[in-house]
């Protein structure tokens, strides 16, 4: 199965949709700890499901999905992408298990613009350890 990853930092929502037009995805995973907070208002999960990200990827064709569970614990520590390795090293089924049943090919979705800096793309290499095959959409 095909996963990608995505991180709207620095791009306007047409570059976003636009990208998830040409890689067919269907759905989008939110992997931020906090949705609800973000400097860019278009990509804030809001309360009501019709406004925000969730609304406008809705009105798109894009299903919605939220999974705190994956965000990143230890962005404020030194050497953070060990400290989430090691947590996915040893919780990584029971974090990703939710995946499982949303429809692909799926989105995983942060705020960083470059997975290299980015806590999906450690989601996106344990997940291709596990017979994922897994694109950075950049």
């Amino acid at each position: 199965m095909k996963l990608y990853t995505v991180g709207y930092g620095g791009r306007t929502p047409e570059e976003f949709l636009r990208l998830l037009a040409d890689g067919g995805i269907r759905a989008v995973v939110d992997v931020r700890l906090r949705p609800d907070r973000s400097s860019m208002a278009t990509y804030v999960k809001a309360k009501d499901p019709h406004k925000g990200i969730e609304g406008w990827l809705s009105r798109a064709g894009v299903q919605y999905f939220s999974f705190i569970e994956l965000g990143n614990l230890f962005l404020e520590f030194d050497h953070w992408q060990s400290r989430y390795r090691n947590l996915m090293e040893r919780a990584g089924d029971l974090l990703t298990q939710r995946l499982r049943k949303v429809p692909p090919p799926f989105c995983l979705m942060c705020a960083e613009k470059s997975a290299d800096r980015c806590h999906r793309a450690i989601i996106a290499s344990y997940l291709a350890e596990r017979g994922y095959e897994a694109e950075h959409l950049e």
